[in-house]
C-alpha cells in the first residue's frame, strides 16, 4: 500500500478508537530501522505509524550535514517508495519538537506538505508533534492553535503534549514530579483552545506518570485513570454521552509499563503508543551478538585479513532488521492492532 492519504489516516485513527486498539508509533533513524518497522507491521498484519524525532532526523541527514529537515524529508521519501511494496497502511509522523526547534523542523515540513497539497497531491507526512511541555500551558496552547490552523490547511494532524513526560529523550530531560500528571483543568483548557475537531484534528499526549527511558516492568508509576478523568470532564463540558472519548490520546514513555496498564490506557482512548527504547535494544542486540561471535572476523587481529562476510554490514544489519521487526510485531499484539489492517 502507499503511504496513507489524509483520508486513510483518519480512517486508521477512527478504527482504533472505535475498536479499542492502538497503533505502535515506531521511531526510526535510518533506512534500516525504517525497513524493520515496515517488516514488523507487515508480519503483524497491522497498519502503523513510523515517526522521526528531531535528533533522528538530524542523524539521518548524515553526520556531516546534520540538518533535521533534510533527514526527515529523505526518510519520508524513502518510505513513500518502499512502503508501496507492503500490504499495510503506514502514516508518517514527526516526534517531539520543542519550541526552539519549531522553525527549523516542524514549520518547514508543514510548508513542504502545503506545497504538495497546493499542487493536488498528498502531504509528505501525515502528522507532526509540537511538544510544548517545557513552556507554560497558555503559551503551549497558543502555539498549538497556530500550528493546528497550518496543519488543517495542509491536510495534516497535529499532536500536542499537555503535561510532562519524565526522563530523557533526544537531550530533553524532565524531572519526575507531579507535573507528570495532566489535570482536569488542563484537559478543559485544551478543548477550549483547540476545539473538539472542528478546527482541525489533533492528538493529545496527556501524561499520567509516563517516563522516557529504560525501566523494569512495575517501576513506572502510571495512573491510567487520569486519562478517563480527562475524557469524562471534557465529555460533560461538550454535552456528550457518558463514556464518550472526545480526545484521541497518545501514550508516551511506555517502556517498563505493565500490559494491564497499557490495555487500561487503550480502553480510555489511547490510539497511538510511542515505542523507541525497546526497538533500539531489539535492533542492537543481534549486532552485539554478531560482533562477539565473529570478533576474529570483524577485526583484523595480529595482521590477519579478517572475514569479509563477517564485517560486511549486511551480515549483521539483516539480523538487526529481523529482530526489530519481531519486537514491533509483539507491540502490535500488545496494543491489539494485529490482524486489523484496513487492507485485510
Amino acid at each position: 500500500m502507499p503511504i496513507a492519504t489524509p483520508e486513510v489516516y483518519a480512517e486508521m485513527l477512527d478504527r482504533a478508537k472505535a475498536n479499542e486498539f492502538a497503533y505502535p508509533a515506531i521511531n526510526v533513524t535510518s533506512s534500516e530501522t525504517l525497513n524493520a518497522a515496515l517488516r514488523g507491521f507487515a508480519e503483524a498484519e497491522s497498519d502503523g505509524i513510523i515517526q522521526v524525532s528531531t535528533g533522528g532526523a538530524e542523524f539521518a541527514s548524515g553526520t556531516k550535514v546534520k540538518d533535521m529537515v533534510t533527514g526527515a524529508v529523505a526518510l519520508a521519501e524513502f518510505a513513500h517508495v518502499v512502503a508501496a511494496k507492503y500490504p499495510v497502511n503506514i502514516a508518517l509522523h514527526t516526534d517531539h519538537c520543542p519550541k526552539d526547534k519549531l522553525d527549523g523542523y516542524v514549520r518547514p515540513l508543514i510548508a513542504i506538505s502545503q506545497e504538495r497539497v497546493d499542487k493536488g497531491g498528498n502531504p509528505l507526512f501525515q502528522s507532526h508533534m509540537w511538544d510544548g511541555s517545557a513552556v507554560a500551558l497558555d503559551e503551549n496552547l497558543q502555539i498549538a492553535s497556530e500550528l493546528l490552523d497550518l496543519s488543517a490547511k495542509a491536510k495534516l494532524v497535529l499532536e500536542i503534549e499537555v503535561g510532562v513526560v519524565g526522563g530523557e529523550e533526544d537531550g530533553v530531560d524532565n524531572e519526575i514530579n507531579d507535573k507528570l500528571y495532566t489535570t482536569p483543568e488542563d484537559y478543559l483548557k485544551t478543548v477550549e483552545a483547540l476545539g473538539a475537531g472542528e478546527k482541525g484534528r489533533y492528538l493529545l499526549a496527556a501524561t499520567f506518570g509516563n517516563v522516557h527511558g529504560v525501566y523494569k516492568p512495575g517501576n513506572v508509576k502510571l495512573r491510567p485513570e487520569i486519562l478517563k478523568q480527562g475524557q469524562d470532564v471534557v465529555a460533560e463540558k461538550l454535552g456528550l454521552a457518558a463514556g464518550s472519548k472526545p480526545f484521541d490520546l497518545v501514550f508516551h514513555g511506555g517502556s517498563g509499563s505493565l500490559l494491564e496498564e497499557i490495555h487500561e490506557a487503550v480502553s480510555y482512548g489511547v490510539i497511538k503508543m510511542n515505542i523507541d527504547t525497546d526497538t533500539q535494544y531489539a535492533f542492537t542486540r543481534p549486532i552485539a551478538a554478531h560482533m562477539f561471535a565473529n570478533y576474529d572476523g570483524v577485526l583484523k587481529i595480529d595482521g590477519e585479513v579478517g572475514n569479509k562476510k563477517a564485517y560486511d554490514p549486511r551480515s549483521y544489519l539483516k539480523a538487526a532488521e529481523t529482530a526489530m521487526g519481531a519486537r514491533i510485531a509483539q507491540a502490535c499484539e500488545h496494543l491489539k492492532s494485529s490482524g486489523r489492517m484496513i487492507a485485510g
